[in-house]
């Protein structure tokens, strides 16, 4: 019954960070500065790797969705296949996931040295709450940066998918383009979006309450890093599902209205 009492214990200390973090911007409690400086920190220093990923999985996915309809007579379906699923799955979940691994880490071993070198507790002493100075920074600037990452990972997949199957392939461009364009709606590329935003609070808050809750040195500070990118990374994945179902309900009744 232990690991039942850690989970518990683990999702209530994530409650209380994100409750934390909500009455810090309700009550301007937000420095900006810090703000500014995390999204270049988390948005501009991770455009390349989601950008890398996005095109090149646009790529693949582009080649081997050809490959299987062009012997049925349906090559031209390769482009809405491959525009909807990099908008609602592959985009959000992938930029998701680098994001975890490069970012991630960089929180939980951040602020899991500053709390085994004691810097928290001089915080507090300053009377200044390690929460309003560490985390929330982090939680807004990874709110702003991951719909845009998100967006430019779904913008490169598609124009991968675009000019390999086009240009490599042969499939005539208008018709390609066309198809494309009639079955690829903006509800797709919010879907994707809301993914991001949410898979950036998981990270943030994952990796941020390993941080703040490092014990036994530096051993803790590496047993703190692996675990935010493991537990982030898992969590992106079961939430996917969860979202996915949500927004597939929700989103068509958004644009009938």
């Amino acid at each position: 019954m232990s690991w039942i009492r850690r989970m518990i214990q683990y999702h209530g200390q994530l409650g209380i960070l994100c409750g934390a973090t909500v009455g810090a911007v309700l009550n301007a409690r937000v420095r900006w500065r810090l703000v500014m400086a995390q999204i270049v920190a988390i948005g501009f220093g991770s455009q390349l790797v989601v950008m890398i990923t996005g095109a090149f999985t646009g790529a693949v996915f582009a080649a081997q969705s050809f490959f299987k309809f062009s012997e049925i007579g349906m090559a031209s379906a390769t482009g809405p296949v491959v525009s909807i699923a990099m908008a609602r799955e592959l985009g959000p979940v992938l930029a998701g996931l680098m994001v975890a691994g490069r970012m991630g880490a960089a929180m939980a071993a951040e602020i899991g040295t500053m709390k085994v070198t004691e810097q928290l507790d001089a915080l507090r002493s300053m009377g200044v709450s390690p929460i309003d100075y560490l985390v929330v920074p982090r939680i807004i600037a990874i709110l702003v940066s991951m719909p845009i990452l998100v967006a430019e990972g779904i913008a490169l997949g598609i124009f991968a998918s675009d000019v390999i199957t086009t240009k490599v392939f042969g499939v005539p461009e208008v018709w390609y383009r066309y198809q494309l364009i009639a079955h690829t709606g903006w509800e797709d590329v919010l879907c994707g979006v809301i993914k991001g935003a949410g898979f950036g609070l998981l990270i943030a808050l994952i990796s941020c309450r390993h941080g703040l809750w490092t014990q036994n040195g530096a051993v803790g500070v590496g047993r703190a890093t692996t675990r935010a990118v493991v537990d982030s990374s898992l969590a992106i994945l079961i939430v996917n599902l969860f979202l996915t179902l949500i927004l597939n309900q929700l989103l068509p009744m958004v644009s009938l209205n």
